[in-house]
């Protein structure tokens, strides 16, 4: 009978310090193959990230629009940043099926809502969040140069991108110019020309595919 006891007492012993676990803490069981983990998934590696400039030199992006093709030559030794997320967003097909969502009369179109594409969600969402330096330099926005729109804030351009049909003196020194159009600036005044309530496109026009290539000299 007194063996039986100090079985049990052993027995219970042992129970209650599985229970408890260790001094040092409680005893974890294996994890489990699906278990969720807390850390956040990684940003997607884009064609473009860490490319140095000699890498940028020489490209341009073709977009393809609805109404003909626009050619934009990078200016990657004014406005790296700028011009790097600009490859990006060709590259990557973010801005394939957006559209020119804002036109100023003999003054500008703006692109780069990734809101306006066919494609939105949740991806472009978090991309269109990723905001860019500014850059200004001593690039003069005249018509052909493309640069990077944003609000008043600083640094608070993404996605958004503007290509100049007129000049804007005003904008030099504040805005980043890194681009400028080599072929089909005709286009780019059809879509300024094209009828509209303010400065909002009665028909916004689309680009169907953006194209990176070196520029054909």
């Amino acid at each position: 009978m007194k063996f039986l006891l100090t079985v049990i007492v052993v027995t219970l012993s042992t129970v209650v310090t599985s229970a408890q676990g260790t001094p040092n803490g409680p005893i974890e069981g294996p994890k489990k193959a699906n278990e969720r983990t807390s850390a956040a998934p990684a940003a997607p590696v884009e064609p473009f990230d860490g490319a140095p400039v000699e890498k940028m030199a020489g490209q341009c992006v073709s977009l393809d629009t609805e109404v003909g093709a626009i050619e934009i030559a990078m200016m990657p030794e004014v406005a790296p940043e700028s011009v790097r997320n600009f490859l990006n967003l060709a590259a990557t097909g973010a801005l394939d099926t957006t559209t020119f969502s804002r036109t100023v009369k003999d003054f500008v179109i703006q692109g780069g809502n990734l809101s306006t594409s066919e494609k939105w969600g949740l991806e472009l969402s978090r991309r269109m969040a990723k905001r860019v330096p500014d850059e200004p330099g001593i690039i003069k926005h005249v018509r052909g140069i493309v640069s990077m729109a944003r609000t008043d804030e600083p640094n608070s351009a993404t996605t958004h991108f503007f290509i100049l049909v007129g000049d804007g003196p005003h904008l030099d020194g504040k805005f980043s110019a890194f681009g400028t159009v080599t072929k089909g600036i005709e286009v780019a005044d059809a879509i300024n020309h094209a009828p509209a309530d303010g400065e909002k496109p009665d028909k916004p026009v689309r680009i169907n595919k953006a194209v990176v290539a070196a520029c054909k000299k």
